[in-house]
């Protein structure tokens, strides 16, 4: 099996040149480099994660941490952030906490701080004191996707802001009496996302001068089930029937789809339905929805880590001043949205 040695004199150089050009560690030039990892890959020669660690001090492994693994937006976030990762060279370390609170209290006292994760990113993950405490005492770089978090780098959507496009959008066809299908204390999510949704919506019918009633709010738990659940009851009384639904998440949405279907219902032609994320099977049910590209969220997560590792080499030892970063979200129409008849 060829060694280091074989790589350098393959390639003319020392054996500490083609430590720090396959590392990435240390000054050398791009012309060097591509000649020793050209040798590196005519001899078949792969770096030992366990050696390559101890010389830098980097595990090239990253930290995930997500509350549950059986929602596809958390899934979506992984799968960008992985493909980043991968293209630079780095592993991840998947940390899901919809166990106990056993679980959840091990990986923030013992997993995180075993020194095994170069960086770590926590997607929709509302921390408590003790928790963000202790993950900022590993002293290694920390981003948060879905929310803002004390001291720590992270990128979000504006949910009221989301919100407020997409009644915009149901106000802008002509529909007054619009409802909502959102959240609860009861139904409450970390960060507060139903909350923060509804008063996107509440916002943009306030500006559009049309009265805020409560008897067109249904609070639901962000499922299909649920959302089938809410558009019955919004949808069973014909004169008291909303022209349109504005649900706080795409699977409400799909579920307001069907129970109106069930209805004897027409979508668009008796109610306009729109959600909020661009889910999987939104296209298939012609869901009119605001894209919070989760892939995407994952991909720039990742490239927040990478560029905070690059500065961690090159800058003075301390913590870095946190940043906040707005992901994008995009009005996408199709065709459960149309004119108020």
């Amino acid at each position: 099996m060829p060694g280091i040695d074989d790589v350098a004199r393959l390639a003319g150089v020392s054996t500490a040149t083609v430590s720090r050009a396959l590392s990435g560690n240390g000054p050398v030039s791009q012309k060097t480099k591509a000649r020793v990892v050209q040798a590196a890959s005519d001899l078949g020669y792969v770096v030992s994660s366990d050696a390559s660690s101890l010389a830098s001090g980097r595990t090239r492994n990253i930290g995930a941490v997500v509350p549950h693994l059986n929602r596809w937006f958390f899934t979506s976030v992984i799968e960008g952030a992985e493909r980043v990762l991968l293209r630079s060279g780095y592993d991840l370390t998947l940390y899901n906490l919809s166990g106990d609170g056993e679980e959840r209290r091990r990986v923030f006292e013992h997993n995180l701080l075993r020194n095994r994760v170069d960086a770590v990113f926590t997607v929709s993950l509302e921390l408590a004191e003790d928790e963000l405490s202790r993950l900022l005492a590993i002293g290694k770089p920390v981003v948060g996707v879905g929310g803002p978090l004390p001291g720590v780098s992270t990128l979000t959507i504006d949910d009221v802001a989301v919100a407020r496009l997409a009644t915009d959008h149901l106000v802008s066809l002509g529909h007054r009496r619009i409802a909502h299908i959102g959240g609860s204390h009861e139904f409450d999510l970390d960060f507060h996302i139903p909350t923060s949704r509804r008063l996107g919506y509440e916002e943009s019918l306030r500006e559009a001068g049309l009265p805020v009633d409560e008897r067109l709010h249904r609070a639901s738990d962000f499922t299909i089930p649920g959302g089938y659940d809410a558009a019955k009851q919004l949808l069973g009384t014909p004169h008291e029937r909303p022209t349109a639904i504005f649900a706080a998440s795409d699977e409400m949405a799909i579920g307001a789809i069907l129970a109106a279907r069930d209805l004897g219902l027409q979508v668009p032609g008796d109610v306009s339905i729109i959600g909020i994320d661009d889910h999987p099977l939104a296209e298939f049910f012609g869901l009119s929805t605001v894209a919070q590209h989760p892939v995407g969220q994952g991909e720039r997560a990742a490239e927040l880590l990478l560029a905070a590792l690059d500065r961690s080499r090159t800058s003075a030892p301390g913590r870095p001043q946190p940043s906040g970063h707005i992901a994008p979200a995009d009005l996408i129409v199709r065709s459960s949205t149309a004119a108020h008849p």
